[in-house]
């Protein structure tokens, strides 16, 4: 149906999955309860529109106008008169946005309480006084979005990422911040070291070629390392960066063999070609990395032995996995869900409760994940 004119239509309960409405006018149409779980709705006209109860889990509003919209009634006198957003039957159910793809849609002045944006795509999302309060953005991409003005009383914004977000004359009183990633320094920085990053890395191939006995291990833990670039290619066999922020940073054919890196905060990174074979990722944020033809495999060593790599209770929601060799990964209690999986290997690897929710992948992947005690659904 892209394309199509449906103003006014009603679409209450109806199981739209996967159903396709690019750029299609779907003004003040009423989707209480609607499935559209997957649908894409890029650049569609959805202003004055009724999601209230409506799945829209996985789908792609890209660049969608989700304003308030008014529409003219008919009085029990016959006369017409405007229609405000709250005198529309909103129905009791709640409205999610959980894992969508909102990138550039404008909500400028939706009305949005207590809406479920749970681990949403809301890049540079307009959002000027919007009506937000209760809402929640937990795990959200709001880089570069535009909060100006808007109502986000209450709002959850846990785990959140807000890099270049405007919250200029928005109410934010008992919102919560917690664990958000914003432009503000989310760790140490390198600039209060006597050494560059350069000579760190220089003194960690030194330690590595010589098995010890020069240079020094490099130990990143707790920095934040955003906007640096000298990883591309860069040998962190072995180093330690826990709890360190690489968000955004670019690590295209990084060497991370048996590197410690729990807990650490990926998001948006490239690691295309890494070799992170036997690396520890327990825990980490990759939501939205680009990871293709990474080597994950386990790490062969001396006598047979083997280091795998581990992702147990990683996040890895909308990553690029598309090539990746994931034989032998432990992903105990990850979450994959959105992934893209398309050509990766699975063989030997531990899904033991990991969640592939709407994951991009084959028949023949989807049946090994299955069997390996993943959580799939498609």
């Amino acid at each position: 149906m892209s394309h199509a004119n449906l103003t006014g239509s009603s679409f209450i309960g109806s199981n739209l999955t996967a159903c396709r409405l690019d750029s299609a006018t779907v003004f003040g149409c009423d989707f209480r309860r609607a499935n559209l779980k997957d649908a894409s709705l890029s650049r569609a006209d959805l202003r004055g529109c009724n999601f209230s109860g409506a799945m829209l889990v996985g789908a792609n509003l890209f660049e969608a106008d989700m304003r308030e919209g008014g529409q003219i009634a008919r009085d029990r006198s016959g006369e017409f008169r405007a229609r405000g957003p709250n005198e529309v039957n909103a129905g009791t159910g709640r409205t999610t946005f959980s894992g969508a793809n909102l990138t550039n849609a404008s909500l400028a002045g939706a009305f949005a309480v207590k809406t479920d944006f749970s681990d949403a795509l809301m890049r540079d999302c307009r959002l000027t006084r919007a009506h937000l309060r209760g809402a929640n953005f937990s795990g959200c991409d709001l880089d570069g979005a535009d909060f100006g003005q808007a109502d986000t009383r209450d709002t959850c914004f846990q785990g959140a990422s807000l890099s270049g977000t405007n919250f200029t004359f928005a109410n934010v009183a008992g919102a919560d911040m917690k664990d958000a990633l914003s432009d503000k320094p989310h760790g140490k920085l390198l600039s209060t070291l006597d050494v560059s990053l350069e000579d760190m890395l220089a003194w960690h191939v030194a330690f590595i070629e010589s098995n010890g006995k020069q240079g020094q291990l490099l130990d990143l833990t707790g920095f934040d390392l955003r906007g640096s670039r000298a990883f591309v290619g860069a040998r962190l066999t072995m180093a330690r960066a826990a709890n360190a922020v690489f968000c955004g940073v670019d690590l295209t054919r990084s060497a991370f063999q048996a590197a410690k890196c729990p807990d650490s905060d990926f998001r948006k990174s490239r690691l295309d070609g890494a070799d992170m074979r036997g690396i520890s990722l327990a825990g980490a944020r990759l939501d939205s990395a680009s990871m293709r033809k990474t080597d994950l495999r386990a790490l062969q060593i001396g006598s047979g032995a083997r280091i795998p790599a581990d992702l147990s209770n990683a996040r890895l929601r909308h990553t690029d996995l598309r090539d990746a060799l994931l034989n032998g990964v432990s992903f105990v209690g990850a979450d994959l869900s959105f992934a893209d999986l398309t050509g990766a290997t699975l063989t030997g690897a531990d899904f033991a409760g990991a969640r592939l929710v709407s994951s991009k992948m084959s028949r023949e992947q989807m049946t090994i994940a299955r069997d390996l005690g993943a959580i799939v659904a498609a």
